[in-house]
C-alpha cells in the first residue's frame, strides 16, 4: 500500500496515545489536542488504539477501541481511543498505575472503510486478502471489526478470518455464506511501540500469547 503517514507521524501519535493513557490512568484529565500538531493530522480518519500488557515475554491483549470511520480528526480521535482503551473496553477492568510500565500502545490508522461489491458471498475468499484487508461484517444491529493485524497475528487463512469477522459481531461462524451479511474492508497502516515505553516503529511486531 502507499503510505499516506510518515514514520515521524507515526512516532507523534503513538507518544500522544501513550501521554493519553498515562494521563487518564494516573491523574483522570484527558490529555488536550497538542499545539505544534501537524495539520495534515487534524484531517478526520478512522483510527484503533491497542493495549497489549507483556508478561514473561508473552502478549496479552489490555485494551482495543477505535473509531472505525473518519468523523473526527485523526489527532482528536486518537485522544478518544486511547481514554477508551485504558479505561472504557467493556471486555477489561481499567488499567491501573502499576501497569502502565508493562502496557506496550500501538496505534492503527484506517482508510475509509468500503463495502465489498460480489455477487455469490463465496467470492469473498478471493476478495478478502489476509495481510491487507482488516474487515467489518454487518448483519443488521450486529456489527463486528477485526483489523486487519488480527489474521496475520494469529495465522488464519481467508476463510477462518471471515469466520472470526463474523463471530466478532455475535454472528454465527458461517454467517458470512449469507447473502444478506454484509462486510466492508479497509487498510491501515499500524505504529507502536517494540517494547513498553521503547522505541516507536512502523508495523511492530510483538511476541504474543498463544
Amino acid at each position: 500500500m502507499t503510505y499516506t503517514y510518515s514514520d515521524d507521524d507515526g512516532v507523534f501519535l503513538v507518544n500522544l496515545a501513550r501521554k493519553t493513557v498515562d494521563d487518564i490512568v494516573q491523574t483522570k484529565q484527558k490529555s488536550k489536542i497538542p499545539d505544534e500538531t501537524p495539520e495534515h493530522l487534524r484531517a478526520k480518519s478512522g483510527v484503533f488504539v491497542t493495549l497489549n500488557s507483556i508478561f514473561q515475554n508473552r502478549v496479552n491483549l489490555r485494551g482495543c477501541i477505535g473509531r472505525p470511520y473518519p468523523t473526527q480528526p485523526l489527532v482528536e480521535a486518537t485522544i478518544d481511543s486511547a481514554v477508551d482503551s485504558a479505561i472504557n473496553d467493556p471486555r477489561f477492568p481499567p488499567v491501573t498505575p502499576k501497569e502502565l510500565d508493562k502496557i506496550i500502545v500501538d496505534l492503527s490508522v484506517l482508510t475509509p472503510p468500503k463495502k465489498i461489491e460480489y455477487t455469490n458471498p463465496e467470492e469473498l475468499l478471493e476478495l478478502v486478502k489476509v495481510g491487507r484487508d482488516g474487515l467489518i461484517a454487518i448483519r443488521g444491529m450486529f456489527r463486528g471489526l477485526l483489523l486487519p493485524q488480527v489474521p496475520v497475528d494469529w495465522k488464519w487463512n481467508t476463510l477462518e478470518f471471515l469466520e472470526h469477522t463474523c463471530n466478532k459481531a455475535g454472528l454465527p461462524v458461517d454467517m458470512w455464506r449469507n447473502p444478506e451479511t454484509e462486510f466492508m474492508s479497509f487498510q491501515a497502516e499500524i505504529f507502536g511501540e517494540e517494547k513498553p515505553r521503547g522505541k516507536i516503529v512502523r508495523d511492530p511486531k510483538h511476541p504474543r500469547c498463544d
